[in-house]
């Protein structure tokens, strides 16, 4: 039986198919559905862990354990998860263990482009690249058995259009595979210096062999055409090379690009006058190929920013531009933008209009950035708003201390800012750190996550209570406003940021999108009361427009949170339709 697949649904398959016991992740997209499909399957254990390092961690105890297993993340969040994984090279496995891990060239939903395979060379993994949904399956089965053969965790690797990209995979049932003995063996596990020293060498030794296996076991294959000009690729890259110059061309299609077949590809590049490697983001196999003497086009001819697509490769390649029809209008930006009744937005028009410095953090408020908001100042990464927040304060003072403040969101509080929270509080800064508790990990996607008191699967579990959190680490100062109470929200803003110790406000509103949330009707524009001034265009909620100079109001996307009757100078917005 076949079925029309997205890459993350097949890999889910393929740990199914492939007898995986546990999979523990932190959503992020490109990644985030692998483990949400894979949950549907009773036979596999899944959890949302608070982070990846931690998600990494409990993949590497049931392979600890004699299981396979299995971890998710997006390309940043393979960052959180390095310190296990570098370990993780050197000890090995029990039962096999998989990184899957999710690039994303574009920037579609990252705040930066890295391209992973930096990571397979760096820790000394095999890295696997599938080119399609069907590949996703096989690869992700093939990861756990070279796993187990090689005593190693594998990467596979993807990225965001084979992620999200539909192609038909055949299924097949599951093989069970049983709990592999634990047997003490601290040599093995125990990475004390004198037990790491000699692992080194063999993740040396390991990498040969594994290169070796790269040579013959079909994953890398060649598409001879009879051509002067040879291609050498591997995942979405190789689907759009194989669009753009069809059997014009050989091709070297690579389906492990960690380590790469050295032989393969100098009987490749022998038999063409000129080889092209095209790859997003770094120059990996062109670099190989440079070191080993084999001479190839790359980036000198390819971008080395964004992600590739057909006409890319058509303009570098082929010195061919796509003809496209040319439209003589001004096409207005659509940037994105928190939904209508987003309970963060009127906290951020609070902050914009007390003119304070924002540090702000990654999630659905990071869009508080745009206009007409525009009230974060700075984005690095998960947690990193407040850790941040603290530095600014010790290096600029107690009158920066008066004027800034962090805004971070429930789960990725949970995810990495309470470390930065317990620093606040050790090392003492009068800094104000603001949680949007919106009840859900909201832009990857409503997952749940440990602050809403129920698992992956959606039963009830622990849940962890904010304020009493805050106030264990420290933190005396701690108090709840809702987001939709402007007045509330200056009110605790004023008083905390004059307060001469650290404090948490925790903006406490569920997201607008949850099921759950039940609204109130559309709100209405009074035009006789409208003097047509724009003052509720400054929350920037897309339900608001202008129209003939007055206000209105689409009733299709308005819930009535009310945020916008505030700040109407004439109560023109009302909560009752206006009879004519």
């Amino acid at each position: 039986m076949k079925e029309l697949l997205l890459g993350n649904e097949a890999v889910a398959r393929g740990l199914y198919e492939a007898g995986v016991k546990v999979v523990s992740s932190y959503p992020g997209t490109p990644s985030t559905e692998i483990t949400e499909t894979a949950a549907k399957y009773d036979e596999i254990y899944c959890e949302w862990a608070p982070n990846e390092k931690v998600a990494a961690e409990v993949a590497a105890g049931a392979s600890f354990a004699g299981a396979r297993s299995f971890c998710a993340q997006k390309h940043v969040g393979l960052n959180v998860a390095a310190d296990p994984l570098f370990t993780m090279s050197y000890i090995g496995v029990n039962g096999g263990m998989v990184f899957g891990v999710a690039d994303d060239p574009g920037l579609h939903s990252s705040q930066n482009e890295q391209d992973s395979r930096n990571y397979a060379i760096a820790a000394k993994m095999p890295m696997l690249e599938p080119a399609d949904s069907a590949e996703c399956r096989d690869y992700t089965k093939l990861a756990f058995d070279l796993s187990e053969e090689f005593d190693t965790p594998v990467f596979v690797r993807l990225t965001t259009r084979i992620s999200h990209s539909r192609s038909p995979v055949e299924l097949h049932e599951r093989e069970e595979h049983e709990l592999k003995p634990y047997e003490k063996n601290p040599a093995k596990n125990v990475m004390l210096p004198a037990f790491a020293k000699p692992k080194h060498h063999k993740v040396e030794e390991r990498l040969v062999k594994l290169a070796d296996w790269a040579e013959t076991s079909g994953i890398n294959t060649v598409e001879d055409n009879g051509a002067e000009i040879g291609v050498i690729a591997a995942g979405a890259v190789y689907q759009y090379a194989k669009e753009v110059l069809g059997d014009t061309v050989n091709y070297l299609k690579l389906g492990m690009v960690h380590p790469l077949p050295l032989h393969m590809i100098q009987n490749f590049a022998s038999k063409v006058k000129e080889v092209y490697v095209i790859e997003e983001l770094d120059d990996v196999i062109e670099t190989f190929c440079r070191k080993n003497g084999i001479a190839v086009h790359g980036k000198d001819v390819f971008p080395r920013c964004d992600e590739f697509s057909q006409n890319v490769i058509r303009a570098c390649m082929l010195k061919e531009e796509p003809e496209v029809m040319s439209v003589d209008v001004e096409t207005p930006m659509r940037p994105p933008v928190m939904c209508c009744g987003c309970p963060h937005r009127g906290l951020f028009y609070t902050l914009k209009k007390a003119k304070v410095y924002v540090s702000g953090d990654i999630g659905c408020y990071t869009l508080g950035a745009s206009a007409p908001l525009s009230a974060i100042d700075t984005c690095v990464c998960m947690g990193a708003s407040v850790s941040a927040l603290h530095g600014y304060n010790k290096a600029r003072g107690k009158e920066a201390e008066q004027k800034s403040v962090a805004v971070i969101g429930d789960s990725t509080f949970m995810h990495s800012g309470v470390t930065g929270l317990i620093n606040i509080a050790y090392n003492q800064s009068n800094s104000v750190v603001i949680i949007l508790d919106n009840s859900i990990t909201g832009m990857t996607g409503h997952q749940q996550n440990p602050t809403t008191g129920y698992n992956i699967k959606g039963d009830p579990t622990a849940k962890v209570d904010l304020e009493a959190l805050c106030r264990a680490v420290g933190i005396n100062r701690v108090r709840v406003v809702d987001p939709y109470d402007l007045k509330a929200v200056d009110a605790a803003l004023k008083e905390e940021l004059a307060a001469e110790e650290p404090s948490v406000i925790i903006s406490r509103r569920p997201c607008a999108l949850l099921k759950y949330v039940k609204h109130k009707p559309s709100l209405v524009v009074d035009t006789e009361k409208c003097i047509g001034c724009k003052a509720c265009l400054g929350i920037g909620c897309p339900a608001i427009s202008v129209k003939n100079g007055k206000a209105a109001i689409d009733y299709t996307q308005c819930v009535g949170c009310g945020v916008c009757t505030t700040l109407c100078p004439k109560t023109a917005i009302t909560e009752q339709e206006v009879q004519a």
